[in-house]
């Protein structure tokens, strides 16, 4: 009885905040940062296929699951980088987002060490329904357990929306930064046309850096920032990954303004042209009760598929590794 009242206050408090603009997000991580910033397709030259699953509030059995797969690479009969992606968030086994997309950047060197990607995405968004094994709030029964059947029925189509983004990205030197801005189109996700279900525009600005340690042992440290806003809502965080030629180690500190303190940490192996990586991140300060401790398990694979000539016009990024 207990599990359930705890599915009714999740779908009761989070998925209305996901509802309403907030969507599953895997936070600072490199290896989905594509779908977030279109200019970052190509930038680290070679063709990467990059696979993800997460598992947010894992031992609580929300039943909350995503799984992310991209391919990227530099054309250079393109003058710049394309790739392609295809996320699905599975919730709670009731709501079902799909997302398929493309996205091009233009690369441009603007100066001696200066250059500049300005990038475009066009994707298709799917959400779907099934409230075949939903719970709803008149069969909970305080003594006697669920109460079936309900006297509501529910059914919905589902829906299928066009969404676009766009984005830039700045490299000069051992830094490197960028912005975009998604749901350009605000798509509205409804079949009842509530202006409340549209995916409001989504602000990032990220900044990383790439600095020796030591040549010898080839230890590099790659810091790391970013900010989202999204209709009121607003995330930020920052750390660094410390990396060798086969192992990686991170730490990011994310906070937002419901007065979420949490940390992340995680790791990766490179062997040859495979990198496997885990992420973990828990909640060290809540800002409501009801906010689980343990937040997210990330892990996935990244393959290096071919190697791609890089001429003087462009320079490449080495992502953080997480």
């Amino acid at each position: 009885m207990l599990r359930l009242i705890n599915k009714f206050l999740l779908f009761t408090f989070f998925l209305p905040a996901y509802c309403f603009g907030q969507e599953t997000d895997p936070g600072p991580s490199y290896q989905m940062i594509m779908i977030k910033n279109p200019s970052l397709a190509g930038s680290e030259g070679d063709g990467v296929l990059r696979l993800s699953y997460l598992n947010f509030y894992p031992g609580n059995n929300y039943n909350l699951h995503s799984v992310y797969f991209s391919y990227d690479s530099y054309f250079s009969k393109l003058h710049g980088g394309a790739g392609i992606y295809l996320a699905d968030d599975y919730l709670g086994g009731i709501i079902n987002d799909f997302r398929g997309g493309l996205s091009y950047a233009y690369f441009l060197q603007a100066g001696k060490d200066l250059f500049i990607h300005a990038g475009l995405s066009a994707s298709i968004y799917h959400r779907g329904f099934n409230f075949a094994n939903a719970i709803l709030p008149d069969q909970i029964d305080p003594l006697g357990g669920v109460t079936i059947p309900s006297s509501e029925l529910l059914a919905s189509p589902g829906k299928t929306v066009f969404d676009i983004g766009a984005g830039f990205l700045f490299i000069s030197g051992k830094y490197s930064g960028g912005f975009s801005i998604n749901h350009l189109a605000e798509p509205d996700l409804s079949t009842t046309g509530s202006s409340n279900e549209r995916l409001k525009r989504k602000l990032l600005i990220h900044l990383s850096g790439d600095f020796s340690v030591s040549k010898l042992q080839n230890l590099n440290i790659r810091p790391l920032t970013y900010i989202e806003v999204q209709s009121g809502f607003i995330n930020a965080g920052a750390g660094a990954a410390i990396e060798s030629k086969y192992l990686a180690i991170n730490a990011v500190i994310l906070g937002d303004n419901g007065k979420n303190l949490n940390i992340q940490t995680g790791f990766s192996f490179n062997i040859g042209r495979i990198a496997v990586y885990y992420n973990y991140r828990f909640n060290a300060l809540a800002g409501n009760k009801f906010m689980p401790f343990s937040l997210l398990h990330q892990t996935g694979l990244a393959f290096s598929l071919n190697n791609v000539e890089k001429r003087n016009t462009i320079k490449t990024i080495n992502f953080p590794k997480l």
